[in-house]
């Protein structure tokens, strides 16, 4: 109801006029209050850092309303050691955070970086670091076997319990009822699936990621694998090298890389 409808409605009821008077300058004051609320309001949801994306390890904050990237100030002390982290220098930190923190004072030429080398450190896997077996010349010969071996029943068990999309459940069928088609079939998917983040053809070592953190401490020869396709030691492994070092022939996985990468 607007103010001067209440003041008519009212003086009908033959309310006392002071009263009126009081209520009037309560409803201003508060109309009053709310603009100046508003304004606050429209003021808070122009945040410079909503159209900033930063880095892991860095944070945005407003610096002469302009949104800008600086490291991490606080990560917090995480004790539950299952969410420690194993770096490629086999150094642990007591979480992810702490770890590109550490990176980004080091990118940054901040005082607290302690080793220069932590300016390349990126996550091995989760928990505390842990003495790993070295991968002998024989072992590493071989993975690319049981490197396919273990990617093919992998995706067999995600068709069957229908956590994979229609396209590749048709991928795996073909390799069960073709045995041609088993390991390319199953490199191809491990393949579409780690290249995400942005999907350019190339798998980077975040991207490996996933593959990566979950299996290095129960297989030892998974990370000089690794290493081995990444033939150029460019931190990236493309679709060639990924077919190399699995013993495979590039094309066929290219056609069906592509193939799934356009399907709707």
């Amino acid at each position: 109801m607007a103010g001067a409808e209440v003041l008519a409605s009212q003086m009908n009821e033959g309310v006392n006029t002071n009263t009126i008077d009081e209520d009037i300058f309560k409803m201003l004051a508060d109309d009053e209050d709310y603009e100046d609320f508003k304004e606050v309001e429209e003021e808070a949801e122009v945040n410079p850092c909503d159209s900033v994306h930063c880095p892991a390890g860095k944070e945005c904050v407003e610096e002469e309303e302009e949104g800008v990237c600086v490291c991490v100030r606080e990560c917090g002390v995480e004790y539950d050691t299952r969410r420690h982290v194993c770096s490629n220098h086999n150094q642990t930190f007591q979480s992810d955070c702490s770890l590109y923190q550490a990176r980004c004072w080091c990118e940054e030429g901040d005082s607290r970086c302690r080793q220069e080398r932590v300016r390349h450190a990126h996550i091995e896997y989760y928990g505390e670091c842990r003495q790993i077996a070295d991968c002998s010349e024989d072992d590493l010969i071989d993975f690319p076997r049981r490197m396919r071996e273990w990617m093919f029943n992998v995706m067999k068990e995600l068709a069957e319990r229908d956590e994979i999309s229609p396209h590749y459940k048709q991928l795996e069928q073909e390799a069960e009822t073709d045995q041609s088609r088993k390991w390319g079939n199953a490199a191809v998917w491990q393949w579409c699936n780690l290249d995400k983040h942005p999907h350019d053809n190339v798998v980077s070592r975040h991207e490996l990621f996933p593959l990566k953190a979950p299996l290095h401490t129960l297989e030892h020869c998974l990370a000089p694998f690794l290493d081995t396709c990444d033939k150029d030691t460019d931190h990236m492994v493309t679709l060639e090298e990924w077919a190399g070092c699995l013993e495979l022939e590039e094309e066929e996985l290219l056609d069906k890389c592509e193939a799934m990468q356009n399907s709707p």
